[in-house]
């Protein structure tokens, strides 16, 4: 079943390898390059799945910060706009009084009061501020007050701002290494369908857990094999699709109790458990650096949004996920 794809395919698979895993030969430059075995097409489909896990848990800690920033500036311009109706509501009082008490010099037009930067400044040129009565002094320092709050708000708002742009280009820089990956995902997939790792489970649309599980475990295992069969996509968490920790997030709220966004996160809640103290509900947790994770379902399965180009599914740990398996966690 040789094609130009899968030659394509094949030279672009030979090239990031390096060297040939029969041999340990590296390959001299024009000699013809042998297609991948299937051991090699699996070891790169399961670093590809690792990497591309990783980055979308940074994609959706990315994504936390740039929410976290835009509300913070969302919330700084709320407060910029009430202050300037209350900083402009001053600045009419100051110029209404300022100009009353200083007629007939340059300083009584409203207009040259209320252009000016500073009314301390504007009041300190007449021979005696003692003119003023204390309420009008008290109007005055509100101003004054009024006009540094507003400055500072200001800058507050620009910072938060220049802080939620620079969360948003970190997170489009996840967004297309995220693409990079699974477009290489998918080129392995539609070349070497034989090479992915065996699911044994039921990709139908929705379906209905049966095992042992009670209260919230059997509440979080109920929602989130009613999610069978829908489609993986990074960063989505329902209801129309699902990353993983975006479907165990959505699955344990189902059951009344709220996880963090990302594996990460939902790595550092609840009870530690090992491998053979999993129990229905667990969450369990793949890769060194925690970019994977599904309920586990009893029986050796757990159900999991895998990655793009397939939908969430029940499959079982043995091989590859078993070799991947770091520790579970009951929330």
């Amino acid at each position: 079943m040789t094609s130009t794809g899968g030659r394509r395919t094949a030279r672009r698979l030979a090239t990031g390898f390096g060297v040939v895993a029969a041999g340990g030969l590296i390959v001299p430059s024009g000699v013809a390059y042998a297609e991948p075995t299937q051991e090699e097409v699996e070891s790169k489909l399961g670093e590809l799945q690792e990497q591309a896990d990783g980055i979308v848990q940074d994609y959706n800690k990315a994504k936390e910060d740039y929410d976290a920033a835009k509300e913070k500036a969302d919330d700084l311009k709320e407060r910029v706009g009430d202050e300037q109706e209350r900083y402009e509501k001053l600045r009419d009082d100051v110029a209404e009084f300022a100009s009353a008490a200083y007629q007939g010099s340059d300083l009584s037009a409203p207009s040259t009061v209320i252009n000016t930067g500073s009314p301390e400044d504007l009041l300190a040129q007449s021979a005696d501020i003692g003119y003023l009565s204390e309420h009008q002094k008290e109007k005055l320092d509100d101003f004054s007050d009024s006009s540094e709050r507003l400055f500072r708000l200001k800058d507050e708002a620009d910072s938060a701002l220049a802080e939620a742009k620079d969360k948003k280009d970190e997170i489009e820089q996840k967004k297309d290494e995220v693409e990079e990956k699974i477009d290489e995902q998918e080129d392995l997939l539609a070349e070497f369908p034989e090479a992915e790792p065996a699911s044994g489970g039921d990709d139908s649309a929705g379906a209905s857990y049966t095992g042992p599980a009670s209260g919230n475990a059997r509440a979080a295992l109920d929602f989130a094999f009613a999610q069978v069969g829908k489609p993986y996509v990074y960063g989505a968490t329902g209801p129309s699709s699902y990353d993983c920790s975006g479907l165990v997030m959505r699955a344990w709220g189902a059951a009344g109790v709220s996880l963090p966004r990302t594996t990460y996160g939902q790595a550092e809640v609840g009870h530690r458990v090992s491998r053979d103290q999993l129990q229905p509900g667990d969450i369990v947790f793949f890769y060194g650096g925690l970019g994977h994770d599904g309920l586990y379902v009893g029986n050796g399965q757990m159900v999991h949004a895998p990655r793009t180009g397939r939908n969430v599914e029940v499959v079982s740990l043995s091989g590859y996920w078993d070799s991947q398996f770091q520790f579970g966690v009951r929330p």
